[in-house]
């Protein structure tokens, strides 16, 4: 139905759409008057339109293009500052690193120094307190020898005196331990 509709309308229209080819033929004429009036306008629309709105239109351009070559040049100089930030960092971590280093090497250094110095300080003190200590055990041992030495001789001439039957005297008596004493200590010792 609607195309039915449609093809109607189209074939109503058709004696009107051939009185305005009609009229369109006949009101087609060149006037130079108004050919030049027409030019005029359209020169004088175009030195408006240019001076109101291609100017500023051309300016504001120019001032966007130099925003945008600046705004590039201050990426890249941001970039360039970057990297250089980036590597005086990287130096700056080295160096700080390596001071850390020679930090702990020097620390380490000075432990093992202190360490050293203790031991030595404390093996020192020990060979003293040893020395000390083997002196006193030889003058208690040299004391004891010569109190048992004494003891020994005094029973050494009661038991010769008992065995003999005679007594000899201190002086002889004493020599006699003496040198079996000293006999007996080379072998021993």
């Amino acid at each position: 139905m609607q195309v039915v509709d449609l093809i109607q309308g189209a074939l109503g229209a058709i004696p009107y759409a051939e009185a305005a080819e009609g009229e369109a033929a006949a009101g087609l004429s060149f006037n130079l008057f108004w050919i030049l009036i027409s030019a005029a306008n359209f020169a004088f629309f175009i030195i408006v339109l240019r001076a109101a709105a291609l100017g500023p239109i051309t300016k504001m351009l120019d001032e966007r293009r130099e925003r945008i070559e600046r705004g590039l040049r201050e990426a890249a100089e941001a970039t360039i500052a970057k990297s250089r930030a980036e590597e005086a960092a990287g130096v700056a971590l080295a160096d700080a690193r390596r001071e850390s280093n020679e930090i702990r090497a020097n620390a380490d250094k000075a432990a093992a120094q202190i360490r050293d110095e203790q031991a030595a300080a404390l093996k020192a003190e020990l060979d003293r307190m040893r020395a000390d200590a083997t002196k006193e055990i030889e003058a208690a041992r040299v004391s004891a020898l010569a109190a048992i030495r004494s003891e020994v001789a005094d029973l050494a001439i009661g038991a010769a005196t008992k065995v003999v039957g005679s007594s000899m005297d201190g002086d002889r008596q004493r020599a006699l331990v003496g040198e079996f004493l000293d006999e007996q200590s080379k072998k021993g010792n």
